[in-house]
């Protein structure tokens, strides 16, 4: 059978990866995982009311790893007919492959075992083009009907809904299905020189826990129309208040930075600092598969170990590195269960991380800080975590006395990350809108360039 939208259930798909690994033993293989994947998306996008784009897409791959002895590889598989040959050419390839003993399946006493948690993933909903649109005009109408807002940048709403099954030859065998559901808007306000855009959405696993797609298109209009006239600030020194939208990313470099990747690689500027303090004392980051509805839950990694939470920072104090097996035995160390996974090798990932610990919200470290720049956007991807340098371009808003006194554009705000986390009060403000769930966060010290 083709590896198509037939494979329309976990059943369809459990019979596949099996069907793989026992190719994967006739061919020779000593042990083998694989991953089947299907599933199906719809999504629209619309411009001033004219439908500019509709996007359906159902389809299922077929990842096989095998391993002949400490050697291994990887083949993508494009039908039920093919197996017999992939496997052999994988076996092949593997044969041809250097040694690597930290590359290997997880040990079947560390598998997770059935049943696995229902984390309440997949609501079964699948609206179709038609409810596409109405949410997409809802969200654009009230997004025009917003006073200063001079076109559209776009609107889109989206469904899809997935199935996985994950197999290996140490016994493990799983699945896992889950909806995911979005929409956004994009508004434009201004004209010429003085043009200003800004976006708002909503992403969820379940339908019904949308927010209202005419709320989602005033905030994108608000937001936009509030960065009219900004003005560029001249370079100084002071404190940055990023909003949670974009504090997230800035949580995302403390991720980056415990991946067991790059650490293993000696690539990050937390590599042998576990125990070390990192943030301020009393803050803990967490990150936690297991939550119900999460856009990053899930029972099991993608090597079959068992989700559970697990706290990267514990009271400011670097508590894990994100593992999955490989990075974990380089690192002499086991792995955490952090294996994320397509149809290809596995490799480390957080889940749903989220910051405890912080006090107060946006206005309140405003209020502390008295002056500085309230971050809403940020440019460019000048953060590393190698060497800790952090500089990036960013638009907001000047305050003073606690209050927004008007918007700036053409700005950067520089530092050292090393120094950042650790100078960084947290407020207690997460909105609870992605994987990522930050509060607003202020810094002060930190370099603003401008004119």
């Amino acid at each position: 059978m083709p590896v198509t939208s037939a494979a329309s259930d976990t059943a369809d798909l459990t019979r596949l990866a099996e069907a793989a690994l026992g190719a994967a033993t006739r061919a020779g293989a000593t042990s083998a995982d694989t991953v089947v994947a299907a599933g199906t998306s719809t999504s629209v996008t619309l411009r001033n009311g004219v439908m500019e784009e509709v996007e359906r897409s159902e389809g299922a791959d077929i990842g096989l790893r095998v391993f002949v002895g400490a050697r291994s590889a990887i083949v993508g598989v494009g039908s039920e007919r093919d197996l017999a040959d992939a496997a052999a050419r994988a076996v092949a390839m593997a044969r041809a492959a250097p040694e690597d003993d930290t590359v290997a399946l997880a040990a079947a006493e560390a598998l997770a075992a059935a049943p696995f948690p229902d984390l309440d993933l997949d609501d079964r909903e699948e609206p179709d083009v038609d409810a596409l649109t109405a949410r997409a005009r809802a969200m654009e109408e009230a997004m025009l009907d917003v006073a200063g807002v001079t076109n559209s940048g776009g609107v889109s709403a989206g469904a899809r809904r997935s199935m996985r099954v994950l197999a290996t030859t140490a016994g493990f065998l799983g699945a896992v299905t889950a909806t995911t559901h979005s929409q956004s808007a994009t508004a434009i306000a201004g004209d010429g020189t003085r043009m200003e855009r800004d976006s708002w959405g909503s992403v969820r696993r379940h339908l019904a826990a949308l927010d209202d797609p005419a709320e989602i298109g005033r905030t994108a209009a608000a937001r936009t129309v509030r960065r009219l006239d900004a003005q560029q600030l001249t370079t100084r020194k002071g404190t940055i208040v990023f909003e949670p939208r974009v504090a997230a990313g800035f949580v995302g470099h403390l991720l980056s930075a415990a991946n067991g990747a790059a650490v293993a690689r000696g690539a990050s500027i937390l590599a042998g600092k576990i125990g070390e303090a990192v943030l301020a004392k009393g803050i803990t980051i967490r990150d936690d598969p297991t939550r119900p509805r999460g856009l990053a839950s899930r029972p099991f990694d993608g090597e079959g170990l068992a989700s559970a939470p697990l706290d990267i920072v514990a009271d400011g104090a670097l508590a894990a590195y994100i593992l999955d097996c490989a990075t974990a035995r380089r690192l002499g160390l086991t792995s955490n269960g952090r294996a994320a996974r397509g149809t290809g090798s596995p490799s480390p990932a957080s889940t749903n991380v989220s910051v405890l610990g912080g006090s107060g919200d946006l206005a309140s470290l405003m209020k502390e800080a008295g002056e500085g720049v309230l971050v809403t956007d940020l440019i460019g991807m000048g953060a590393n975590i190698v060497n800790g340098t952090y500089s990036r371009g960013a638009a907001g808003f000047w305050f003073e006395n606690g209050e927004i006194a008007y918007p700036v554009a053409e700005i950067t705000v520089a530092g050292s990350l090393p120094e950042m986390f650790a100078a960084a009060r947290f407020a207690d403000d997460a909105p609870g809108r992605g994987a990522v769930d930050a509060p607003s966060i202020a810094i002060d010290g930190m370099t603003i360039g401008g004119r």
